[in-house]
């Protein structure tokens, strides 16, 4: 039926498949008695599709890609993975979950030449839709049509401080308590500082900022010397909550999370090494900190 659409004739159709004409005619009565429906009208030395004809045209197509995207992926998972992948994520990511993400992934795929870039999220956005990236690990939302997002980590937020802060023996503090405070801050434009943003205004908190970075040891670094509190993901801070250096408290409010997805381009199917990339961190997942209750 393709050759016959795309030719407009049983001739033609023949000649492209090496056929007879009549060998073309013959299958097409017997689809046609099959559905009764003509699938083809004469108009002269040509033929023009009919409405039915059009229907099953496009499931041959679905079908032919189907077949063709399947022949592939079993073709694809035959070889052993190599080349390159070009991995992007932001800062928190790239300290905190791709060290045990490709830790295990080299362990299945060592023949694969991994390289990492960070920055900020518009940034390694730019290097996805430029295809100087294959995969990024971003904050959510990403809101652009040309990116597929695909959730895989939700991180709770948690009032961070030093030891020996008035707040520091509790292990959650009401939104009251948050009023007045000085805080180092992620700095504005990224997922992260937007969210608490919104939960800022939403509990009617003007926040005191004396610091604004978007580098989490950074942030670390100056609430451990008690220039002020901040609110981070908690993976970023458990080291630090282990050795005693800072404390957390869990807001009493709605609970305060993160997501953090795989984006890459949309409308086009996936490389086997970009699904391996996200398979692994879907394994390795259960054993990154990203609670206090996972962590105790």
């Amino acid at each position: 039926m393709r050759a016959i659409a795309e030719t407009g004739s049983f001739t033609g159709a023949g000649a492209r498949l090496n056929v007879s004409q009549s060998a073309i005619s013959r299958q097409i009565l017997l689809l046609e008695d099959e559905f009764h429906e003509r699938l083809f009208v004469r108009l002269g030395r040509r033929v023009q599709i009919t409405a039915a004809g059009e229907v099953l045209l496009q499931l041959s197509h679905r079908v032919f890609n189907d077949i063709r995207d399947t022949s592939a992926s079993i073709t694809d998972r035959q070889k052993i993975l190599s080349g390159p992948l070009n991995l992007v994520g932001g800062m928190t990511v790239c300290l905190y979950v791709f060290p045990l993400l490709l830790k295990e992934f080299r362990t299945h795929h060592p023949h694969v030449d991994i390289k990492i870039a960070t920055g900020g999220h518009q940034r390694l956005l730019r290097r996805l839709r430029t295809r100087r990236a294959d995969l990024a690990l971003l904050t959510l939302p990403v809101d652009d049509p040309t990116f597929t997002s695909v959730p895989v980590l939700r991180e709770e937020l948690m009032l961070v401080m030093p030891a020996g802060h008035p707040l520091s023996s509790k292990d959650s503090v009401g939104v009251e308590a948050l009023v007045g405070l000085p805080y180092v801050i992620f700095e504005a434009g990224s997922n992260t500082r937007r969210t608490l943003d919104e939960f800022f205004v939403r509990e009617q908190i003007k926040p005191r900022i004396v610091a604004e970075t978007e580098n989490v040891e950074i942030i670390k670094s100056m609430v451990a010397s008690g220039l002020g509190v901040s609110i981070v993901p908690f993976q970023s801070v458990e080291r630090e909550t282990r050795g005693g250096s800072l404390k957390v408290a869990r807001i009493r409010a709605q609970q305060l999370v993160r997501e953090t997805g795989w984006v890459y381009r949309a409308g086009e199917r996936a490389p086997r090494v970009v699904q391996e990339m996200m398979a692994t961190l879907t394994r390795v997942a259960p054993q990154l900190q990203l609670s206090v209750d996972r962590a105790s």
